[in-house]
């Protein structure tokens, strides 16, 4: 199009959230003008499922549960009673604690205050707490923050061991998040970090606070410990769509961001994503660009480029949200579908010296999003040339990258915010929450249960159990070379001979797992127990 039409389809296709100064731009999307009449029956199916959702209809059968994280901004609009107390009260209670805790009512064993914050947990119990602190650290500047915030994030234990290096235990508070309490993950990293503390002479229990299920075995652990307090994890909160409660509100109030804030500024876009005029929806928009881009099949890769350091981990918080809600193997009828988007993307402009060269000149296989924020920093500009500033040349490489991709045919789509300020930060959460929700009603498939995630929890298990009856055998035959098919023999699961070499090579590579490996062709190598 000459630059003329494209002022125009900029114009009749921008969509405002002035509430929160808020943007999208779908106009280098290159749907036909007939495109939102053939979409109308899908999208208002999908607007009336997404009521029904949000007055308590069971969106989950398989575990007979409703999905309420809407309910978390707005609990005025809860009809259960007790359910609009439970966040009320949780709410309340996460500003009494943190206020506690900074005054030093709350106060680490040895006297003092608590500095620093230690949130362990994997998935949505990471994932977006980590996006929220980074979007606000300031660890150059600690006086910008309350607490200074880290992440236990994983099993791994080099990471663990770094992660707890940076922590000075005396003065660091640590928060657990679990919905069940047996997430191996982080059960381990509690497990670690308890070590840790009774390492350094210090009580865990004296530092320690827990997010979640009721009656969890992370729940009764807390209570029979006498941990410094407890809050809860609903079932009717799935863990991608868990930042606004108090899994992500704890931390980043404990950090001093304004969870007020947040909540405003997701309850805002909420109002907004509710209108059924779909050209005012930005949600609507979002999911229907989606399903044009993917075919309603996801043929092509989401690439989300935000041109914000501060919105680096938004990519990593959204593969969750998007992937496991939209990966699914059958629709809502049963029928195979293999359904699904990837997700990817960094920060520009760094991609630009990465991968864009691919999105240009390389397989036309994905859309890209683009995100702008307006405001540059808090403080006055500094001019790198005359007339220019950094974060001129930020805007600069977003909109000139943004153009030499749609000459080459390549779509995007542009969000732009005013800031990342929590209410910002907030409406974004709730935008692509609500996008999630509607494309799933457009393409027939149920957002809101990830079995896939369960199966792969269930394979570890099994495997871990595999490695305990090798040990077992190869203490009982101690100090004879075996190889991992005589193993397999020796067990009766000869079928399994692959999975006892990876485990068998993992334990010999730590030495003081006490196993020793000699050979390097698979099938002759041969594992000893020593010691």
């Amino acid at each position: 199009m000459k630059p003329a039409q494209l002022w125009k389809r900029y114009q009749d296709h921008l969509c405002a959230v002035s509430q929160v100064g808020f943007s999208l731009d779908i106009s280098r999307m290159n749907f036909g003008d007939d495109f939102f009449r053939e979409m109308a029956p899908r999208i208002a199916q999908a607007f009336d499922a997404m009521v029904q959702l949000e007055e308590g209809a069971i969106a989950n059968p398989d575990e007979k549960r409703m999905v309420g994280h809407y309910w978390l901004r707005s609990p005025e609009r809860v009809l259960f009673p007790a359910i609009r107390r439970q966040i009320e009260q949780t709410l309340d209670r996460i500003r009494a604690f943190t206020k506690n805790v900074h005054e030093g009512h709350v106060a680490p064993e040895r006297g003092g205050r608590f500095t620093h914050l230690l949130v362990i947990g994997i998935g949505g119990s990471a994932l977006g707490p980590e996006f929220v602190s980074h979007a606000f650290g300031h660890p150059e500047s600690p006086g910008k923050n309350r607490m200074l915030v880290g992440f236990l994030d994983n099993t791994d234990p080099d990471g663990m061991d770094e992660a707890l290096a940076s922590m000075p235990l005396p003065n660091t508070l640590t928060m657990v998040i679990s919905k069940s309490g047996s997430t191996k993950e982080t059960r381990n990293g509690q497990l670690e970090t308890r070590a840790a503390y009774e390492k350094a002479g210090l009580k865990f229990a004296r530092h320690a606070v827990a997010i979640t299920g009721e009656g969890s075995e992370l729940s009764e652990t807390a209570t029979r410990e006498g941990w410094l307090d407890q809050f809860p994890m609903w079932d009717w909160v799935g863990g991608r769509t868990s930042e606004l409660s108090a899994v992500g509100l704890l931390p980043a109030a404990l950090q001093g961001v304004s969870i007020d804030d947040l909540l405003e500024g997701a309850r805002l876009m909420d109002v907004a994503t509710r209108s059924k005029n779909v050209r005012k929806n930005p949600a609507a928009l979002l999911a229907l660009m989606w399903f044009y881009a993917t075919d309603g099949r996801g043929t092509k890769d989401m690439v989300i480029l935000p041109y914000k350091d501060r919105l680096l981990l938004f990519g990593r918080y959204l593969q969750q949200l998007v992937m496991e809600s939209l990966g699914k193997e059958r629709d809502m009828k049963g029928n195979a579908v293999h359904q699904g988007i990837t997700v990817y993307g960094n920060k520009g402009s760094t991609d630009q010296h990465a991968y864009i060269q691919q999105l240009r000149d390389g397989v036309p296989n994905f859309f890209v999003t683009f995100i702008e924020v307006l405001r540059d920093r808090d403080g006055p500009s500094f001019f790198v040339e005359p007339g220019l500033t950094s974060g001129d040349y930020l805007c600069g490489f977003l909109y000139g990258t943004r153009r030499a991709l749609y000459e080459k045919w390549r779509e995007s789509i542009t969000l732009t915010l005013p800031d990342v300020s929590p209410r910002s930060v907030g409406a974004l959460i709730a935008l692509y929450e609500r996008a999630v929700g509607l494309y799933a009603s457009l393409i027939g498939i149920n957002a809101y249960h990830q079995p896939g995630v369960e199966a792969g929890k269930k394979a570890a298990d099994a495997l871990l159990a595999l490695q305990k009856k090798v040990v077992a055998e190869m203490e009982r035959r101690k100090g004879e070379p075996l190889t991992a098919e005589h193993l397999a023999q020796s067990l009766g699961a000869p079928d399994q001979a692959e999975e006892i070499y990876h485990l068998l090579r993992h334990l010999a590579a730590n030495p003081d797992r006490g196993i020793r490996m000699k050979g390097t062709h698979p099938p002759d190598v041969m594992f000893r127990i020593v010691g």
